[in-house]
C-alpha cells in the first residue's frame, strides 16, 4: 500500500574499499506533503561503520569522535525501513548511488530491503526538462545557480536542499511554459551575422540587404532586336541583328554606333547599387 508522503533522502558513505564495498556513514530523510511541498517530518542519524579508519576519508575530523559512539546500521535499520518502505523515494542521483547503497546495507545484515512505490530522481528529471543552463547538474552547482547556499554534504541538509532546488526549477519551467516564445532562452546561438534595430518597442532582427551579382546571359540566347531605334543627323537608321546587339547604320549602310534603347538609358541613369552602397544606406536607416 502506497503511503502518502514523498520521502527525500540522502546517504553519506565511505570511499569504496578494494573489493568495491561502501559503508554507510549517515542517513537523512524528510517527509514531504506532495500537495503542498512542505516538510512534515524528518529523521537523520550517523551510522558507525565496521572500520572507523575509513571515516576520515569522507567526514571532517570533528565527526570522528562522535562516529565512534554512533549506532551500527542494524540498530537503525528498522527506523530506516519504516521511513522508506511503500513511499515514493526522491533524491538526486539516487537511482545510481543511494538506492543501491540502501539495498546493500540491508543485504549485509540479512534483512529484506524497503521497496519504493515509485522513484523520483531529480538528476534525471532536470537533465530531461531543465537542461544544463546552470552548468553541470551537480547539486552544489544548482544550489549556487539559484542562490540557495553551499552544499554541506550532510544527509539531512542535502535532502532539504534537493527539495528547494526542485521547487526553483519547477517554478522556472512553469513560467516558461506560460510564455514559451518570450521566456525560453536559446542556448545555442546562430553563427550568422545579423544586425538588430529598434522598431517601436520591439527588437527586429534583419540581415544586411546585399544585392547579388547579376547573372551572366544565358548561352544560346537569341540576340535582341531594337524596337525603337534612335535617329541621328546622318539619316534614318536600319533595324539589324548582330551578335553584339543592335547597331545603327546610316543611309549608305555604314555602321555608325550601337543602338541605345530606353531600357539602356534607364539602366545608365540608375546605376546598380553595390554592396558597399547598400551597407551605407542600411546604416543610415539604423541611425534614424
Amino acid at each position: 500500500m502506497m503511503r502518502e508522503e514523498i520521502v527525500f533522502f540522502d546517504v553519506e558513505t565511505t570511499a569504496p574499499s578494494c573489493d568495491g564495498r561502501w559503508c554507510l556513514l549517515e542517513f537523512g530523510a524528510i517527509l514531504v506533503c506532495p500537495r503542498k511541498l512542505v516538510e512534515v517530518d524528518s529523521y537523520a542519524t550517523l551510522i558507525r561503520p565496521g572500520d572507523l579508519s575509513a571515516v576520515s576519508r569522507r567526514f571532517i575530523t570533528e565527526e570522528k569522535t562522535t562516529m565512534s559512539s554512533a549506532p551500527a546500521f542494524e540498530e537503525v535499520a528498522g527506523k530506516i525501513f519504516e521511513i522508506l518502505d511503500g513511499r515514493v523515494w526522491a533524491g538526486h542521483n539516487i537511482q545510481r548511488f543511494d538506492c543501491p547503497r540502501i539495498r546493500e546495507a540491508f543485504a549485509e545484515i540479512g534483512r529484506p530491503a524497503p521497496e519504493p512505490a515509485g522513484i523520483i530522481d531529480s538528476l534525471n528529471v532536470l537533465a530531461g526538462d531543465f537542461g544544463r543552463r546552470a552548468g553541470d547538474l551537480k547539486m552544489a552547482t544548482l544550489a549556487s545557480y539559484f542562490g540557495i547556499g553551499k552544499q554541506k554534504h550532510r544527509s539531512l541538509d542535502d535532502a532539504r536542499m534537493n527539495l528547494e532546488v526542485l521547487k526553483h526549477c519547477a517554478t522556472v519551467l512553469l513560467l516558461e511554459s506560460t510564455l514559451p516564445q518570450i521566456l525560453r532562452t536559446t542556448h545555442h546561438h546562430s553563427a550568422a551575422a545579423v544586425v538588430t534595430r529598434r522598431s517601436g518597442r520591439r527588437m527586429l532582427q534583419t540581415k544586411l540587404p546585399f544585392v547579388g551579382a547579376s547573372s551572366p546571359p544565358a548561352v544560346g540566347k537569341a540576340p535582341t532586336t531594337l524596337q525603337n531605334p534612335i535617329n541621328n543627323n546622318n539619316g534614318p537608321c536600319q533595324k539589324i541583328k548582330t551578335n553584339n546587339g543592335p547597331c545603327k547604320r546610316d543611309s549608305l549602310g555604314k555602321v555608325v554606333g550601337k543602338a541605345v534603347t530606353k531600357q539602356a538609358l534607364l539602366s545608365t541613369s540608375r546605376r546598380p547599387t553595390t554592396p558597399f552602397h547598400m551597407i551605407l544606406r542600411h546604416s543610415r536607416t539604423i541611425l534614424r
